[in-house]
């Protein structure tokens, strides 16, 4: 699969050659507070994304690191343990097929909004979720 995608100002953009894992929406604390509601984000092997541009990265917790553009302020990234890099759905460039599959981190979401499909749902992390790749 191919794919790119790109922050709002357009000074940030990636693209990439390899399977999406389905979208997955993230209802944790942090990423609530980093853009204001829930991320909804699919990934790739990190070494297949090839980014262009100058992303500001900032580490969340001890293990896992934002990346956004400076300029705009777009989240573009969540890089974590693991082979591979989040990315948030919102950047990717046109209809690439993918589609939110599932919910983690529900018990820390927020009180303002409901979780209304019959997607899968997880109160913290679910690998099962996390680590689909789309065939």
């Amino acid at each position: 699969m191919n794919f790119s995608g790109a922050c709002l100002c357009g000074a940030v953009r990636y693209r990439g050659t390899a399977p999406l894992r389905p979208v997955i929406a993230c209802h944790c604390t942090q990423c609530r507070k980093t853009s204001g509601h829930h991320v909804a984000a699919t990934s790739a092997p990190r070494d297949a994304v090839d980014i262009e541009g100058d992303v500001t990265w900032y580490a969340s917790s001890a293990t896992a690191r934002r990346g956004f553009c400076g300029t705009c302020g777009s989240n573009l990234f969540w890089d974590g343990p693991g082979t591979y890099l989040s990315i948030f759905a919102g950047t990717l460039d046109g209809d690439l097929g993918v589609r939110l599959a599932g919910h983690i981190f529900c018990a820390d979401k927020g009180a303002y909004y409901g979780i209304t499909d019959e997607l899968p749902r997880a109160a913290q992390d679910n690998p099962a979720l996390t680590t689909q790749v789309m065939p």
